[in-house]
């Protein structure tokens, strides 16, 4: 869909509307309810939707396009305060997003706040999704996937990649270290996931070992990373997705070295989908808050 044929959503003209009386973006917010970034990121929108600078210097004057814009704006709006109904369907937008359990909580979860602060007018619906097992929410407008990126069913970009690095529990490693090099790892309880295969660390840094068949398994970072906590054995782990047990110091690291992993975080959407203007706003944002 080109841009001239979009309808901007009502919540940006609203903002456009109130921004160019009041050349205010505090005052804007203020009257809006909504924070001071939710304007900018409203009127940026717009501009983007239209094709057209509406506002020319800082103290928010108005370019002629602009101008002639806010005569139109503003007549749309009147029309559609005698049909409140009307403005309020308009008004929110419903967003379902399926993630990945430990995405959701280590990586998504600390900054969706941000978001929602930005665009009040979005509603998230939260579904999880598992990786390998192809547990997927059906009716979700995007999808986060674990993997190598290779899909042809869906559009796609990649969101965030990440280095691992093996993690245990600090009384673990008192009961069962000290570790200075990588072969030392030899007979220990070395926990395992589908997602996170050994293979990769071992080959970089020479172990000619085969990939663990014994001992705990997970089809959950998160789990793996609580089961190492809990003192059951090394995780191999992503460094952003392990953050938060690294941040409270359940988890500690081994070894210095990190090495990437060959799989990263993507997010999915059927063609079309870019189309609504929820959906769009929530890549680009999640792609702005990951960089």
């Amino acid at each position: 869909m080109s841009n001239a044929s979009r309808i901007p959503p009502i919540q940006c003209l609203q903002t456009f509307e109130a921004l160019a009386r009041l050349r205010s973006v505090t005052q804007a917010a203020d009257e809006l309810f909504v924070t001071p970034s939710a304007v900018s990121h409203r009127v940026k929108q717009l501009e983007q939707i239209i094709g057209t600078k509406l506002f020319g210097r800082a103290d928010f004057s108005l370019t002629v396009e602009g101008s002639e814009y806010l005569a139109h704006v503003r007549e749309g709006l009147h029309s559609l305060q005698r049909f409140p109904s009307a403005t309020q369907i308009q008004g929110r937008r419903k967003l379902r997003l399926a993630v990945t359990p430990t995405f959701a909580r280590s990586i998504l979860m600390p900054r969706l706040k941000n978001f929602l602060d930005t665009y009040p007018e979005i509603d998230i619906t939260l579904q999880v999704s598992i990786p390998l097992l192809d547990v997927v929410a059906e009716e979700a407008d995007l999808t986060i996937r674990f993997g190598t990126g290779r899909y042809s069913d869906v559009e796609h970009l990649c969101l965030t990649k990440d280095e691992v690095t093996p993690l245990a529990s600090p009384a673990w490693i008192r009961e069962n270290g000290p570790f200075t090099h990588p072969d030392e790892l030899q007979g220990e309880a070395l926990l395992r996931s589908p997602l996170e295969p050994w293979r990769t660390w071992f080959a970089a840094h020479a172990l000619d070992w085969p990939e663990p068949i014994d001992g705990s398994s997970f089809n959950d970072i998160g789990l793996m990373c609580d089961a190492a906590a809990q003192g059951l054995g090394v995780a191999l782990v992503r460094l952003k997705l392990g953050a938060p047990w690294l941040e409270n110091g359940q988890l500690v690291r081994l070894f210095d070295r990190n090495v990437p992993s060959p799989h990263a975080h993507y997010l999915c959407w059927r063609t079309g989908t870019m189309e609504r203007w929820e959906c769009a706003t929530f890549a680009e944002w999640l792609k702005s808050a990951l960089a």
